[in-house]
């Protein structure tokens, strides 16, 4: 149960123009499939509530970093291709070693974050980054298109790859694809303000977090953190 003080919505859209999910994301929105939701908090396994950051990232004015151009070197050597989002058996089996990984909130099934009927096409367009090894798959990102932004959805590897640090890999070529679509901004999910998993994600340059009181984006070194409601009993 939430405070009532914390924002948590959820809507059900079958389908969404470019426009309407550019509108979404600016507003801190999510979705999976044709679930829609934002929240301002998430409950953490200690019993602790996390404050969660929306993020955003300034296409024109990013550059990587070092250990990021280090990351693009290692893996020059794999082939990468852009195509229609889609969901098959390789996709699912790779899905399934790569969800060893986490110990808690363990989705079911790829198909929980993109519909199965149509993944290319609902509720919006959606592309594929994938990198393989002289054929091998050993990752692929999924990307949703709107008209001035994109949006990382889910991205997956081969945990035997994981020195390789494909998830990073992917969300650089994402950023490539959007400045080459001409796209002002990348999506790349929730983070949280106290440390978590998703700290990654805070390690790319040109961040920009979305305020909930405010409604508007600010630099993510900018983004202070309200005291920390109480545990749960």
């Amino acid at each position: 149960m939430y405070p009532a003080s914390f924002l948590h919505q959820d809507a059900l859209l079958p389908q969404a123009s470019p426009q309407m999910m550019d509108a979404a994301w600016s507003r801190g929105w999510r979705h999976f499939g044709e679930h829609f939701f934002r929240y301002s908090h998430s409950l953490a396994e200690d019993g602790s509530w996390q404050h969660i950051l929306p993020l955003r990232l300034a296409v024109a004015d990013f550059q990587p970093t070092a250990r990021l151009r280090r990351i693009l070197r290692r893996n020059a050597d794999l082939t990468v291709e852009i195509a229609p989002a889609r969901v098959d058996a390789a996709r699912e089996a790779l899905f399934l070693r790569h969800r060893q990984r986490f110990h808690s909130n363990i989705p079911d099934s790829l198909s929980q974050f993109l519909p199965s009927a149509d993944p290319a096409n609902l509720p919006c367009e959606c592309r594929e980054i994938r990198l393989l090894d002289q054929g091998q798959l050993l990752a692929v990102s999924y990307l949703d298109l709107g008209h001035e932004a994109c949006s990382s959805l889910y991205a997956l590897f081969e945990p035997a790859a994981a020195r390789r640090s494909l998830g990073f890999c992917t969300l650089l070529h994402e950023i490539a694809f959007a400045r080459h679509s001409g796209r002002r901004f990348l999506y790349p999910g929730y983070a949280t303000a106290e440390p978590s998993h998703y700290d990654y994600k805070k390690s790319f340059p040109a961040l920009q977090a979305y305020c909930w009181t405010t409604g508007q984006w600010l630099p993510l070194a900018h983004i202070s953190t309200p005291p920390a409601p109480p545990h749960l009993p």
